[in-house]
């Protein structure tokens, strides 16, 4: 496997464009849309958010048939909490896309990020629309990256290509994400693209244990949000023997995707609102990997430990607390062993090592500055 450029449309056979179409008051790129010249295996997975955002509605409708070929993401409002008028703006975000590339709606999936609770000014997307996918080009994946930046102060894509069946497979993604980020999913939008030819069931498997191991180990600060949802489009033009079952195959392809996704995943914690340190937290010594990942998020979601963090001081008993704080049966100060790399440096890992079994977990997080406190105090 190996790194290479172009994001989103690295892979063959995809096109992207983004555009400000007047959403964000700042003037900044707000429109994105990737598509596929061919139709594509699409899946998708969304928040676990009780409360989810009009264009979240209209994606899990539509990636059900397990077929797409593009996506439509605007930023600046999230199209949250508004109703039956966001349903409709949301749903005809997607017939609008549709016409133009003369596919099926269903064949479009939508997404929003920005303010909840405010009116999607619908119009402006109405009226871009048809200059955005004027512009769609094989070189247009930074473009998109750049537009559905929120609070983002960096742009996050990757791509990585491996040999499949003596064919060059490629993966292509980006993704958005700063704050309001906890497991299942985070306040973050994930967007892949594989030229890859590979089964429905086999994709929904990858990615289900990919975004597991990698956008759901993140955290920022606990609080998860309406709008998330990761993404991906294979087109099978890379003409690799079709990925059906378990194999050597499907590991190396679940392999770059992990490592894609992982690769995403780190670097919203690194744009962390605010964030000057960067933490890895291992548990270990589990009964199993769900109590290890409970374990691990605690550690990470902890306000005390994560300013420690941001004043480089290794407070220990904040993290026995917060491990205490599940109130697991056979944890005591006896059972519990705690360890840091120096808390001076930008990255700090902190190991819990318990004696109540096998399983680990790690899940990355950073710290709370005084930089988090204004960004989100002002944030509107």
């Amino acid at each position: 496997m190996k790194v290479t450029r172009g994001g989103i449309t690295a892979p063959k056979g995809f096109l992207a464009n983004g555009m400000a179409a007047g959403i964000k008051r700042s003037g900044k790129a707000d429109l994105g849309l990737i598509v596929s010249q061919v139709p594509a295996v699409t899946a998708a997975v969304f928040t676990k958010n009780s409360i989810k955002a009009a264009p979240l509605l209209v994606s899990m409708e539509h990636v059900r048939s397990g077929k797409g070929r593009a996506v439509l993401v605007n930023s600046g409002n999230a199209n949250c909490y508004t109703g039956a008028f966001g349903l409709k703006c949301a749903q005809e975000s997607a017939e609008l896309i549709a016409d133009l590339l003369q596919v099926k709606s269903t064949d479009v999936l939508v997404a929003s990020t920005g303010i909840i609770g405010k009116r999607l000014p619908y119009n402006k997307i109405a009226d871009a629309v048809p200059a955005l996918v004027k512009g769609l080009s094989n070189k247009g994946g930074l473009k998109f990256a750049r537009a559905i930046m929120t609070t983002d102060l960096k742009l996050k894509e990757i791509a990585v290509q491996v040999h499949i069946g003596g064919k060059a497979v490629t993966i292509g993604a980006c993704a958005k994400g700063s704050g309001m980020i906890e497991p299942d999913m985070a306040t973050m939008l994930g967007f892949i693209t594989t030229d890859a030819a590979i089964s429905l069931k086999m994709i929904r498997r990858a990615l289900s244990k990919a975004v597991d191991h990698s956008f759901n180990s993140i955290t920022v600060d606990g609080c998860m949000s309406t709008n998330d949802m990761v993404t991906i489009h294979a087109n099978a033009l890379a003409a690799n023997p079709a990925i059906t079952q378990q194999g050597l195959d499907f590991q190396k392809f679940y392999k770059a995707l992990e490592f894609v996704c992982v690769n995403l995943a780190k670097k919203i914690v690194l744009d962390g609102e605010g964030a000057t340190k960067f933490l890895t937290i291992h548990a270990r010594g589990a009964a199993n990997p769900v109590q290890a990942k409970k374990i691990a998020k605690a550690i990470a979601n902890s306000a005390l430990v994560k300013t420690a963090a941001f004043g480089s001081n290794p407070n220990w008993g904040r993290v026995g607390a917060a491990v205490g704080s599940l109130g697991i049966k056979g944890i005591n100060e006896d059972a519990m062993n705690i360890s840091f790399s120096p808390f001076n440096k930008k990255e700090i890992a902190i190991t819990v090592k318990l004696n109540l079994g096998k399983a680990e977990a790690t899940v990355y997080t950073c710290d709370f500055s005084y930089e988090y406190v204004r960004i989100n105090g002002e944030y509107s």
